[in-house]
Order: C-alpha cells, then structure tokens, then sequence
C-alpha cells in the first residue's frame, strides 16, 4: 500500500478523533481499576503506541479496555499486597502475550465459538455497569470485585450524594441521547464528559473529582520481585495474558470486516505483549485492543499504524502539560461515561434472542455469562470454552457417524462374474464392508465400537474402506485398532483398503496396523475381493 497525503490526512483524522474518546473511558478505567485516574492514561500511551508499532493490525487502536480493567480490579485485590507486585502481574502477562505470539498460536482465537465471547462480554457490561453506579452515586467506587459493590449498593442507595447523582445523571442522558449522526464531529463520550463536568463546575461544586494527576512523563516504577512471588502471580498474569489475547483478537476480526485487510494474529500478540511490558513498568493499567476506538479510527479514515501511534503521542502531550485541565472533572461524571460504555459491551442483539437459541447454545452462553460476573473472567473463558467445546463436538459426532458406514455385501453381488467360494450360499453375506468416510476424531471415536461392533461379529470377512477417508485423529486410530481386535476375538478375517497418506501417517505412528499378515493392505477393491475369496476358501475347507 503506498502512503501518500491522503493516507496521512485519514490517519490524523482517526488518531485525533480517536484520542478525544479514549480520554474520558482511560480515565475513568484507571479509577475503576483502583490504580488511579494517570494510571489508565499511561495505558492508553504504553500501550497504544507498542500495539501500533508492533502489532498486526494495521487499523487498530489499542488501550484500557473494560474486560482489563475488571481483571486487573482483582489482581489489586485478590492477588498483590502492594501495587509493585501488580505491576510484576502486568509484566508477566505482557512477556505471556509475547510467548503466545512466538508460538504462532493466536490464530486459534478466532475458534471461540460466539456464544462464549457474547456471554462473556455481556458478563463485563454488566459488571462495569454495577460497579460503577457506586461513584455514580456519590460513593466511593473501591471494590474487591462485582459482588463487593453489590453488597455496597444498598447502603450507597440510602445515602445519596446528590450532586453526584445530578451531574452522573446529565452525564449518562447525553450520552445516551447524543445522536449518532453527530459522533463524526464530536464523539458522543466527549460531549457527555464535557456537559457533566461544566454543570458540576457551575452549580454541583462537591460533587467528587478526580483531583490531582501527575504531570510529566511516567518514571519506572518497576522492582525486582521474589521467586516464591512470582509463582503466585502466575495465575493473574495468565488471566492477564489469556484476556488481552482475546479481547485484541476479536477487534482485529471487527477491523478486518471494516476494512476488507487481514491481521496477523501472531505478530498482534507480539505488540500487544510488548505493550503490556511497557505499561508494567511505568505503572501503568495494561489493555487490549480497543473495539470502540478501531472503529472510531476507521471510520475516521484511520487506515495505518500511524493514527494509532500518533493518539498515543496526543495523549502523551496532554499528560506532560495539560494535566490539570483534567482534575475538576467528576468522578460521577467518568462513572456516567463507564456505564453507557459497559451498556454498549452488553450483546442485547443476542440477549432478546435467548428464547431462538438452540438449548446448548443457550445453557454455555448463561454459564459463561454468569460465572463472568459471580465468580471470575478466566474461570468463565475456561468453562465457557470447555462446554462449547463438548456442543460442538456433540454436533460433530453425529455428522462424522453419518459418514461412518456398515453394509454387508451379497456374495452373489460381491463375486458376480466370478466362480462363488466353495460352500457359498449365493444369498449369504459372509463379507462385510466398514467404509470409515470423511473426518474420524475424538468426537465419534467412542461410539464407534458400538456402532460397528456387532456388525463386525456376524461377518467371516470385513473390509475396512479407507478410500473417502479425509482425516484420522488419535482417538479415533485406537478405537480403530479395537474394531481389529473385534475382528481377531471373533475369528474375523479383516482387510484394510484404500489407506490414503493422512490416515496411514496416523495409523503407522500408533502402530494400529502391527499386527495385521502381510498382504492385507491393499489399494483396491478387486484386490480385497481376492483375499476374501481366499479366507473364505480356507474356513469353508477347515475341519469344523
């Protein structure tokens, strides 16, 4: 792609639109977070810049983001006893990312089936949404996690700080009512920031602000952390890491649809992890991929890293000398901006069609977005990816069992044209055809036996067809191997067929096929209808 003037001017557009709507959400994610409101601005620096630079997307904007803040709310609280060891956290989630990219497995994310990504994010929505009706109404938003500020609600409820509601309450009407038509010129989240904070300026003077923020460029806040620490903190650090490879990997899906490109996973995870390791160490919040702030940008004109790392260094100036413009702003004012954020993470589109969704589909969406807000993100990735797993393969069984074939073959058919073996009923069918088509994994391979089983037991010959077979995992090559022992105990003469390269790669590695006799391998059916004739010859010949 040749960069040209055009190009430039986009970039600009996107990068100054951009850095004016993640000013409100990064502060108000630095004070939700619990590291403070400079803390989410130094994210928003670190790593929106190193994401851009290094990354693989070239559209996308990166920064704090919720389903990160929320962790990191429970790294503070659950797994550090100060904020060093969190920021220890961050740096091992960055070197995580980084690791993860090198192994050339974020590819893989772009598999998480949607149902657990709606649930998930839902379950974020919502828990922005509790968490910050708190400062919203005048209390203090320090929580150790959702069901904290829950069990807080109550109390914040009878003891309303007025002015705090007045201004939280303006703040969330613009927001909401802003028209979209409009965002082009002024991004609805700045709009709504700005009339809450004039009205607190004006007339609701108590209403809590953010107060003072550190001028000047971030120093390294970084020390050297004990080994017993460290094992600790590799549980956080993995959630970390898990969560921001996620949350970055869907955005860059979201860009890719906008703007027909195609990321590279790998080298995204590389930039986001390098990212992350710069935020740990100017005690910074960590982030993600930012989805609001991509398709700001890209709707922008934003089309290169440029207008990513070009935010970054807007924000970097308004840190190093207008700081102070950003203390009168109220904390009820930022909670107003968090809300409709966490409003717009929720998937309502999926929501009001629980009651079309298949009752799989449904039961892993509700487990993932109910865990998500009860007990933990990464608990509800994990089982939210382990019962997608088992629909999916449930769905996969019955197709690959479709595929999976068990005729007995006429031998008035089966030798027409030829002499019938001595002691042939023309009418019996003594051979029988296994033909194992398509893909045969670990979703079909336990029903298989059963399924073919007895088929095995009433034939004198069975011919396993390999011809229409497109893959063979492990599992399925074991239960393979117990069809053939099947065979062996029943005194069933058995004949492979058709073994193409990937299913004999498989086998041969298992040692599947050891114990078969020489010569009963063979590539066609004439061939295994000779070796049926033999078998069929010498148990007719047998003394009985």
């Amino acid at each position: 792609m040749k960069y040209g003037l055009n190009t430039l001017r986009g970039d600009i557009f996107g990068g100054v639109t951009s850095m004016v709507v993640a000013l409100p959400v990064s502060l108000g994610f630095g004070i939700a977070s619990g590291m403070g409101a400079a803390a989410g601005l130094y994210g928003a620096i670190a790593v929106g810049f190193f994401a851009s630079v290094f990354g693989g997307t070239r559209s996308q904007i990166s920064g704090p983001t919720a389903p990160m803040t929320v962790a990191m709310a429970v790294v503070l609280t659950s797994y550090a006893d100060s904020l060093g060891e969190a920021l220890t956290v961050v740096v091992m989630a960055g070197l995580l990312q980084v690791l993860l990219g090198i192994s050339r497995i974020g590819r893989f994310v772009a598999y998480t089936p949607h149902v657990v990504v709606s649930g998930f994010m839902s379950g974020i929505g919502f828990i922005i949404m509790l968490m910050q009706s708190l400062p919203l109404l005048g209390a203090s938003g320090e929580t150790s996690g959702p069901m904290d500020a829950a069990r807080m609600l109550p109390a914040a409820a009878g003891n309303v700080h007025v002015s705090a509601l007045a201004v939280g309450a303006v703040t969330l009407a613009v927001g909401f009512l802003w028209p979209r038509r409009m965002s082009r010129f002024a991004p609805g989240p700045l709009v709504a920031l700005a009339a809450g904070t004039l009205l607190s300026i004006l007339w609701f003077d108590d209403a809590p602000v953010i107060g003072a923020i550190p001028i000047g460029l971030p120093t390294l806040q970084f020390a050297l952390p004990s080994a017993e620490f460290l094992l600790h903190a590799l549980k956080p650090a993995i959630i970390l890491a898990l969560l921001g490879s996620v949350d970055s990997l869907l955005t860059s899906l979201v860009a890719d649809s906008m703007t027909g490109n195609r990321h590279n996973p790998d080298r995204e995870l590389i930039g986001q992890g390098i990212g992350n390791v710069a935020a740990g160490l100017i005690g910074a919040l960590p982030g993600a991929g930012a989805t609001m702030g991509t398709v700001i940008n890209i709707r922008s004109g934003g089309s290169t890293p440029v207008s990513g790392a070009l935010r970054a260094l807007l924000l970097l100036a308004l840190v190093l000398g207008l700081g102070r413009f950003v203390e009168p702003i109220p904390l009820a004012a930022l909670a107003g901006v968090l809300i409709k954020v966490g409003w717009d993470i929720v998937d309502w589109p999926m929501l009001s069609r629980l009651h079309r969704l298949r009752r799989e589909h449904l039961l892993v969406m509700l487990i993932t977005l109910g865990l998500t807000v009860f007990v933990d993100l990464i608990t509800a990735v994990a089982i939210g990816l382990i019962a997608g797993g088992m629909v999916h393969a449930r769905r996969l069984e019955r197709l690959e069992l479709d595929s999976v074939i068990s005729v007995p073959l006429l031998d008035e058919s089966f030798f027409a044209g030829e002499e019938m073996p001595t002691g042939t009923d023309p009418y019996s069918a003594r051979v029988g055809m296994v033909a194992l088509g398509g893909t045969l994994s670990v979703a079909s391979s336990h029903k298989l036996v059963s399924v073919v089983g007895l088929d095995i037991r009433e034939h004198e010959v069975v011919i396993f067809d390999f011809s229409e077979t497109a893959y063979v995992d492990d599992s399925a090559a074991m239960v393979i191997r117990q069809l053939l022992e099947v065979a062996e105990t029943s005194r069933t003469g058995c004949i492979v067929m058709g073994l193409g390269n990937e299913a004999a790669a498989t086998l041969n590695s298992l040692d599947v096929l050891g114990g078969m006799p020489a010569g009963r391998i063979v590539g066609t059916l004439d061939e295994a209808r000779r070796i049926a004739r033999q078998d069929l010859e010498e148990k007719a010949g047998a003394p009985s």
